[in-house]
């Protein structure tokens, strides 16, 4: 568990907690005594992993798929890449936390979906001059063929806690802004190129959340490697969730992404970089 502590002044105490058992993914976000994560207010795909890791703060799709299942290019008849990769549900091997908890870091073997291993090379670490919470990703190539990452981070925020005042706000966005139920029946998403500042990050944020005393929450992730803003909703019976999600790839089919040259390889021993942060202010 991280823990966070504003100045005096703010006095909000924030709690993550990790989810050992998938990826060390975030189990729950917790602002003064408040769970931002979603629960059980998700719709479920059927599958037992997606359904753990969606009901946290975190999950992480990836590293060699995201999204829906598709064929394994070159693969046996039938065989097709699991829901949202193979990173989610996977246990983590190794973790180390500091000793003033504002630092935790763990190695996460992964078997690929069509052959070949990958590790991951995971760092939570508090920015205490930002206050924000901090995860640095390194995806290694441990295999013995060639895999084109794919990574996407789904930040799952209970809909319970926006009010009809609440806005999606980032300069990723026509005019800036928008309200938090876009798109038209129960359950929506857009994906579109995230704008990125002079250091080479893209924000978003969903700001007056009723639930948390009208604060906001802030994503800030790095767009050399996640250079896609991509969000959902989803209001359908029990559920009622909304997530952020940085995103590598564009929405399209595998064949397409590579037929335009966007399934880059990494070749054995090579590794790729993500980072993103949060924080509620």
């Amino acid at each position: 568990m991280l823990r966070t502590l504003d100045e005096p002044a703010d006095r909000q105490e924030n709690h993550v907690l990790f989810d050992r058992l998938s990826a060390l993914d975030i189990a729950a976000f917790v602002v003064d005594g408040v769970d931002l994560s979603p629960g059980a207010a998700i719709p479920s795909d059927g599958d037992a992993r997606i359904d753990r890791a969606l009901a946290g703060f975190l999950f992480t799709c990836g590293p060699e798929h995201i999204r829906h299942p598709e064929p394994i290019e070159g693969g046996a008849e039938g065989a097709r890449y699991p829901l949202h990769g193979s990173l989610a549900g996977t246990a983590v091997g190794r973790t180390e936390m500091a000793r003033d908890g504002a630092e935790c870091t763990a190695t996460i073997e992964v078997v690929l979906a069509g052959g070949g291993q990958a590790r991951v090379e995971r760092r939570w670490r508090i920015d205490a001059v930002r206050n924000e919470v901090v995860l640095e990703d390194r995806v290694v190539n441990a295999g013995a063929s060639a895999f084109p990452p794919m990574m996407m981070y789904h930040l799952n925020i209970g809909g319970r806690l926006l009010g009809s005042e609440a806005r999606i706000v980032s300069a990723s966005l026509e005019g800036g802004e928008r309200g938090w139920r876009f798109g038209d029946g129960e359950s929506a998403h857009f994906c579109l190129p995230a704008a990125a500042g002079a250091d080479g990050w893209s924000d978003v944020s969903l700001a007056g959340l009723a639930g948390l005393g009208h604060r906001n929450l802030t994503v800030r992730f790095r767009t050399d490697t996640l250079p896609f803003l991509q969000m959902w909703r989803c209001q359908r019976g029990a559920a009622d969730v909304i997530s952020i999600e940085p995103v590598s790839h564009r929405i399209a089919k595998r064949p397409d992404l590579a037929a335009a040259g966007e399934l880059i390889p990494l070749l054995p021993g090579e590794a790729r970089s993500y980072a993103i942060a949060f924080a509620v202010a």
